[in-house]
């Protein structure tokens, strides 16, 4: 139990609807979904925001205190979005991945993972071919895989010799805060974005749809940054 800005969280493990529902109470104003659930939990929810529902991943939940219904959205989006204004690469296929994708469809951001394909109409291929695949100069890289992240801190989800090639390289992955992937790309040249602020971006949208309240981002990046 954590107390935060006169807010209490508390961490549940949820496995299934019913153990969601049996933690309902009218003082909880709803749920940050954490990897790898973000997939699973959209079956739970009531109703699902447009947004999410195309994204196919929910990581917050609100409940309605008029009925008590859950509400999915996905902050994940516009968090990666907002980190990164420009067309993307987008190396995954899992529920920050998709999030990536369908915010970047609308900027002309093209994918090529194979379960994202019909979702954002990119052209597909298996994830393995990355270790082939050779990018234009000056594309921009998003790796929504979990490589990088422990147990998996020394490997990259692209070839080494290709990173040369990328103006531009964003990190889902934001523990370590300084990936293997982001450290190679920073020592090739490229400009490197961590995951720590699509955290950040993403918690500051929870935030707003939690209390109905503009967010103190000064505030919150300050706490994020000491944190990570």
């Amino acid at each position: 139990m954590l107390t935060i800005m006169g807010f209490t969280c508390q961490c549940l493990l949820m496995i299934s609807r019913s153990s969601l529902r049996s933690t309902q109470a009218t003082e909880f104003a709803g749920y940050s979904v954490g990897f790898p659930y973000k997939e699973a939990v959209v079956q739970f929810c009531d109703e699902v925001h447009p947004l999410a529902k195309s994204i196919g991943a929910v990581n917050t939940i609100i409940r309605k205190p008029s009925d008590g219904k859950l509400i999915g959205y996905n902050t994940d989006c516009e968090g990666s979005i907002a980190a990164i204004e420009d067309a993307l690469k987008v190396a995954g296929a899992g529920g920050a991945g998709r999030a990536i994708a369908v915010g970047a469809k609308s900027r002309g951001a093209s994918t090529r993972a194979e379960s994202l394909a019909q979702v954002v109409s990119g052209e597909a291929q298996h994830f393995e071919s990355l270790a082939h695949f050779q990018p234009e100069k000056g594309a921009i890289l998003a790796n929504a895989t979990p490589i990088g992240m422990h147990p998996s801190t020394d490997r990259i989800p692209v070839a080494e010799a290709t990173l040369g090639s990328y103006h531009l390289v964003f990190d889902a992955v934001y523990t370590p805060r300084k990936t293997r992937l982001l450290k190679d790309a920073d020592a090739a040249g490229a400009i490197t974005v961590s995951g720590v602020e699509m955290f950040l971006r993403q918690a500051i949208g929870q935030f707003n749809l939690f209390t109905g309240r503009e967010a103190p981002k000064d505030f919150m990046r300050e706490i994020v940054l000491s944190k990570f």
